[in-house]
């Protein structure tokens, strides 16, 4: 059993604190509660102790701690983790918040990023250069979370992955030492961090390749909740065969408010969110089948990439409950979007949401066993979400994100992208890394033999 930080002798605990450039939190101080919050409102861990590193020095001293005194250890990136991975009860926190740099080299193109960034400082760092690297859909996600977890967003069927755009990362290992990974160091490491999740160490920093996206055509386009099946069945054919600079993913989905016209508030729609990153000329040739299908909503035009990344940012701000669950899908039968129709028609509240996200193009172009991410040539991640500002409303998004989930996983592909997935256990962990699951077992073992680092989608060191 891991050492509770409370029967720590308090010398010990201001050795450590004396050790750190950053500061540390436990429940004694007045910031505490403040600290230990996270993206989910859902998640109430009470750590035993934080520590705020500022440097990879910081990192360091901290791993060391925590395996010296047998501590339970989690760390957190930007906190977005859905089951709140990023904490732990009674154990130590190590928060990354405090690396935060990004360096932009116009001569390959290519971002190096603090452990601690969020995905909004990198873009606005690149966006002035007319790069971007392909994230996420909401920016104030970290980017160390997504990235080692795959990195689904509005760039995937372009430019793949997150993983797909990684060149190196530096770590801090189990046994406290520091190493970069690459193709040519470490490269089994290298491997299994694009997709493998925390579980091989500390990534303090990222090197990323960037591309060439300044500004983007897209925003989101609905139909009545009643012509989903429709809607679905066209968008199955019409994606998958769209160029790759196209990329949209469909939602079933009630419109909580403003910014959207008051005449769509409180109601169901089979929504699409596009984002095209390629010629702008050819915008309105690339969307005129898209507005041929006549949404009763189409709110679509050129815009910054930052702006398509943070549309959504104001509508889920920090805070709120949130519960998760998803599979990989390969086709959307009749049986399929009956369920999406039946589901989508009764959303609980007005945030809670269902996605499927493309998997086509560049990112169907990696080899199955090239990364971790093994679902290369799964059609769609699909993620269910019920979300409210409201604790009392809890259980409510919960039953039906998990009735919805249980009605369509019969008709999945049996695993799930792990950055969707709430503590879910061993098995669901197995399936979702398939057949990489016993490699990323041996990095594991030879990496992380004691499973020091165990808070996350965990991969038991092999035997």
């Amino acid at each position: 059993m891991p050492t509770n930080v409370k029967d720590l002798e308090a010398s010990k605990i201001e050795d450590f604190a004396s050790q750190l450039r950053g500061n540390i939190v436990t429940p004694n101080n007045a910031n505490y509660n403040e600290t230990r919050k996270v993206y989910n409102g859902m998640i109430d861990k009470r750590p035993g102790l934080f520590a705020m590193c500022v440097d990879v020095a910081d990192v360091i001293h901290a791993v060391n701690f925590g395996r010296e005194n047998n501590l339970l250890v989690a760390t957190r990136g930007g906190g977005h983790n859905g089951g709140g991975l990023g904490l732990c009860d009674d154990g130590l926190v190590i928060d990354l918040s405090g690396i935060k740099y990004v360096r932009v080299n116009t001569l390959d193109n290519t971002v190096r990023v603090g452990g601690g960034n969020l995905w909004g400082e990198v873009d606005h760092a690149t966006h002035p250069f007319g790069l971007a690297v392909p994230a996420g859909i909401i920016s104030t996600t970290g980017v160390g979370g997504l990235t080692l977890g795959g990195g689904v967003g509005h760039l995937s069927r372009k430019y793949g992955l997150t993983i797909d755009n990684l060149l190196e990362a530096d770590m801090v290992l189990a046994d406290g030492s520091f190493v970069t990974a690459n193709k040519s160091q470490n490269s089994d490491l290298f491997w299994a961090i694009r997709g493998g999740g925390g579980n091989f160490g500390i990534v303090t920093s990222f090197k990323f390749q960037a591309h060439p996206v300044k500004t983007v055509f897209g925003g989101p386009t609905l139909w009545p909740i009643e012509q989903t099946e429709e809607i679905m069945e066209w968008y199955h054919e019409f994606i998958h065969n769209a160029p790759d600079e196209l990329n949209g993913f469909i939602a079933t989905m009630v419109i909580p408010g403003a910014p959207f016209p008051e005449h769509l508030h409180k109601k169901q729609f089979c929504g699409i969110v596009w984002c095209y990153a390629g010629d702008i000329d050819k915008a309105e040739d690339v969307f005129k089948p898209i507005l041929e299908k006549k949404p009763l909503f189409a709110h679509v035009g050129e815009m910054p990439y930052p702006a398509i990344q943070t549309m959504f940012d104001g509508l889920l701000p920090h805070g709120y409950q949130w519960y998760w669950r998803a599979d990989f899908f390969n086709e959307l039968p009749s049986e399929v979007r009956a369920q999406h129709l039946k589901f989508g028609s009764n959303i609980p509240t007005p945030l809670s949401q269902m996605h499927l996200y493309p998997i086509s193009g560049a990112v169907s172009r990696v080899g199955p066993e090239e990364t971790p991410w093994a679902y290369r040539d799964a059609k769609y991640a699909g993620v269910i979400v019920g979300v409210d500002p409201e604790p009392k409303n809890a259980d409510k998004i919960t039953k039906w994100c998990k009735a919805y989930w249980e009605a369509l996983h019969p008709y999945s592909s049996g695993g799930a992208y792990s950055n969707f997935m709430m503590n879910e256990g061993q098995e669901r962990v197995k399936d979702s890394y398939k057949h990489n699951y016993a490699r990323l077992a041996k990095i594991k073992k030879k990496y992380d033999p004691a499973n020091f680092f165990r808070v996350n989608q965990n991969i038991k060191p092999a035997d």
